[in-house]
């Protein structure tokens, strides 16, 4: 229950953290929203003071996941799954498109975006499952039902579409690996990976020949200590073909246009330097805008309300996605660094108390946290200094938004709260 043995075995550290985070996104928020018109902070009808009541009611969520039992979590994680995949479906019948993504839902006062909601549950599901099989995940049928678990939400994403939100639901195969998912699996994620770009940047013809050599070249070379059986190299080498082939099908039928002139902007596809600069002003707009914004701020910044990038409107999207670039241009190297660093320091502190839980359950939970808040810092940060894709994720805690602001700070306090209950029996 909710009481003061709680508030002294709830982690006050994370905690800390947390409201910085909040804090300095709000603050950036309400500098590149700014209006001189309306400067009370309290005015709801602008941005920040909305960014204002979506806090409070975070604030509010925490006062509820905190007096909820530990173990409801886990007890209801996968009905709490089955909710957020019919909100996920209804989003084709009833969803509200915003920006080219029918990715809410308009309650009137409040755009919900079901994605976040499905964030929280499919990490508690994955954690329970796993729990539940109480051993390591070696077992196909074992692997095959927890990767379900993952793929389904993203399944549900892409169409609307909003591939860069489905990307994050990947994110939870590193808690199969901290269970003991083998190795080999990463290999063929990278190796998918790396295949995918060569396609796009040389074409299937050198893909071929680029793995043909390699085949060879490790035949030859471990042949005289270890025999190598010819036939399962083959097949990765066909496998490996055929990928490659559908990887323009993908590319060309499965992204939109704006996706593929990402990709051709940040792979450099365009050869002519002149081009290719041209391409950046238009297609990569954001982005150099955001890199010239962040440039310009220097070591110390131009000071708060003093960005004139960010008064001129130049970055599109500043107050959410590319947030990032007002704390560059107003607070400078200093204040990026500080950024960087309070992530970082809270990633460190959950991955501290995922290791130290005595329920597997939570421990599994806890590395799902902290993989979907990675990847959401490590991805929105790359793609705002210009040395990842734009893919259009928030940077957790900091971007404006209600759905994002509720459903990160649900994550983690849930988290916490299992956390606090770590030395109790379920």
């Amino acid at each position: 229950m909710f009481g003061r043995s709680l508030l002294k075995r709830i982690d006050w550290l994370s905690i800390l953290f947390y409201l910085f985070l909040v804090a300095i996104g709000w603050l950036n928020i309400y500098s590149s929203t700014f209006s001189e018109s309306h400067p009370l902070i309290f005015d709801f009808s602008q941005l920040y003071g909305k960014q204002l009541f979506f806090i409070a009611v975070s604030f509010a969520s925490i006062l509820l996941i905190a007096a909820l039992e530990a173990n409801f979590y886990e007890r209801f994680s996968g009905l709490l799954y089955i909710v957020s995949m019919v909100l996920l479906l209804g989003l084709f019948v009833f969803g509200k498109t915003i920006a080219g993504a029918t990715s809410w839902y308009n309650l009137g006062f409040f755009n919900l975006q079901p994605s976040e909601i499905a964030k929280v549950a499919t990490a508690l599901a994955l954690a329970k499952y796993l729990s539940d099989i109480q051993t390591d995940i070696k077992r196909r049928k074992d692997q095959l039902y927890a990767i379900l678990i993952i793929v389904l939400p993203a399944v549900l994403i892409i169409p609307q579409p909003d591939p860069g939100s489905a990307l994050v639901f990947f994110a939870l195969v590193f808690v199969l690996f901290r269970e003991g998912l083998p190795l080999f699996y990463l290999g063929i994620a990278f190796m998918a990976i790396l295949i995918f770009v060569t396609t796009l940047m040389y074409g299937t013809i050198w893909v071929a020949i680029g793995l043909a050599l390699l085949i060879v070249l490790i035949f030859l070379l471990k042949r005289s200590r270890t025999r190598i059986p010819l036939l399962p190299l083959i097949a990765i080498y066909i496998a490996s073909i055929v990928f490659s082939l559908s990887v323009n099908l993908v590319f060309y039928k499965v992204f939109e246009q704006r996706h593929r002139d990402r990709f051709s902007l940040w792979l450099r596809l365009e050869k002519d330097p002149n081009k290719l600069e041209e391409i950046r002003k238009t297609i990569g707009y954001n982005t150099y805008q955001s890199e010239k914004a962040i440039e310009s701020g220097g070591f110390f910044g131009k000071g708060f309300l003093e960005g004139t990038r960010t008064k001129g409107d130049f970055v599109p999207e500043q107050h959410t996605d590319y947030i990032f670039s007002t704390v560059g241009e107003e607070w400078g190297f200093l204040g990026t660094t500080t950024v960087v660093i309070l992530f970082t320091l809270l990633l460190l502190r959950l991955v501290y108390l995922a290791e130290r839980q005595k329920h597997a359950f939570s421990r599994m939970y806890g590395y799902g946290v902290i993989s979907i808040l990675f990847i959401h810092y490590f991805i929105n940060i790359g793609m705002v200094i210009g040395i990842l894709p734009t893919i259009g994720i928030p940077l957790p805690f900091f971007s404006y938004g209600g759905s994002g602001l509720l459903g990160f700070t649900a994550l983690l306090f849930i988290f916490l709260r299992l956390d606090a209950n770590r030395l109790n029996e379920w």
